[in-house]
């Protein structure tokens, strides 16, 4: 593998996990709202690991190939979206962050996983990023085979995704936890993101049909 290429990937790749958007929305809420943060951030890069699968595959390509799909997997995932954004703000109000409440909740982590792996992966705009940004990195003139560098640079960004989504769960957990109202706060505008990401998306798709 080309070593200059891969090291402008890093780079990328660490802006691109460092930009906020739903990624540290559900971070930050599961920072807030659970004992344990680290299924919420296993469960995203989980969905970042399909994208990188289905790219080794080529099945990536082929899926954004068929006419149509792309859009309804894009309806999919903004309802899905819109469904955890107002899960979040619902749950805002009666939201506890003592370790004690934590506790109880250590049960929901199966599915705080799953919830954060629909998360990234069920969002075309991920399945799109890998197709479109991780070739611009692989070098067919390099000793390994391109699905081989394909699946390298898929799974350094799930690496760097997961140590900074970690970092931001634990930081909004020390910063709010003793803060009972800013950690209600942050946990309402977490969920007003996810509803936002997800009307966009459900824009985009249905404004079209409309005209």
């Amino acid at each position: 593998m080309n070593p200059q290429l891969f090291l402008a990937f890093v780079i990328v790749a660490v802006t691109l996990a460092c930009t906020p958007g739903v990624d540290w929305a559900y971070s930050i809420a599961a920072g807030l709202r659970q004992r344990s943060f680290l299924p919420a951030v296993a469960g995203l890069c989980s969905g970042y690991v399909l994208h990188t699968a289905l790219l080794v595959a080529g099945l990536a390509a082929v899926l954004t190939g068929v006419p149509g799909l792309l859009g309804w997997l894009t309806i999919a995932g903004a309802a899905y979206l819109l469904w955890l954004g107002v899960s979040t703000m619902r749950s805002w109000r009666g939201a506890s962050f003592s370790a004690d409440d934590a506790v109880g909740q250590s049960r929901n982590q199966l599915r705080t996983f799953l919830q954060g792996m629909g998360t990234s992966g069920i969002n075309p705009k991920g399945l799109l990023f890998f197709l479109a940004l991780v070739p611009q990195f692989v070098s067919p003139e390099a000793s390994l085979p391109v699905p081989v560098q394909s699946g390298v640079l898929g799974l350094t960004f799930v690496l760097f995704a997961g140590i900074i989504y970690t970092v931001v769960a634990l930081g909004s957990r020390k910063l709010l936890q003793s803060r009972p109202s800013a950690a209600r706060v942050v946990t309402l505008a977490s969920g007003i993101i996810m509803v936002g990401l997800g009307a966009v998306l459900l824009g985009e798709q249905l404004l079209p049909m409309l005209r």
